[in-house]
């Protein structure tokens, strides 16, 4: 039987309200603070059958992204150390750094790429990506692409 399944990157703002609840349940079972569906769906306030029909077709994105290879973006101002702290919270997470590219800066910023592969990360892509955007010189980034 051929696979007919289509897959959309959609912000969480525009999904009903059941869809949220069902991630929230999935976040609380796989926390183990509760341990069955029937009490993670009752704290939520969906049903069970709710929670059945949805489980297995809606995910956060950063839980589709584990073993992944990931190519991420920034443009960094240019200016000694930057792109070492930006390497240094990526080998934090453990994630394994497959490339890095560089421009050469103009009018004082330079867009880096670097690819990296998430299998053995111990936070998630968003955690990581919330963290640089913290660092003093990043001005923008972006998930570029995904594998």
């Amino acid at each position: 039987m051929k696979n007919t399944s289509k897959y959309y990157l959609v912000d969480a703002s525009v999904l009903p309200e059941v869809f949220l609840k069902v991630v929230e349940a999935k976040k609380i079972l796989s926390s183990g603070t509760i341990k069955n569906v029937n009490e993670a769906v009752r704290k939520v306030g969906i049903s069970r059958s709710a929670y059945y029909k949805y489980k297995d077709h809606i995910f956060p994105f950063y839980e589709t992204s584990r073993g992944k290879v990931i190519t991420l973006f920034f443009t960094v101002e240019d200016y000694a150390g930057i792109l070492s702290s930006i390497i240094n919270r990526i080998a934090d997470s453990k994630a394994n750094i497959i490339t890095i590219n560089q421009n050469i800066p103009i009018n004082g910023l330079a867009d880096v790429t670097i690819t990296i592969e998430t299998g053995q990360m111990i936070r998630d892509i968003k955690d990581l990506l919330d963290d640089i955007s913290n660092i003093e010189g990043v001005k923008r980034q972006e998930i570029l692409a995904r594998e």
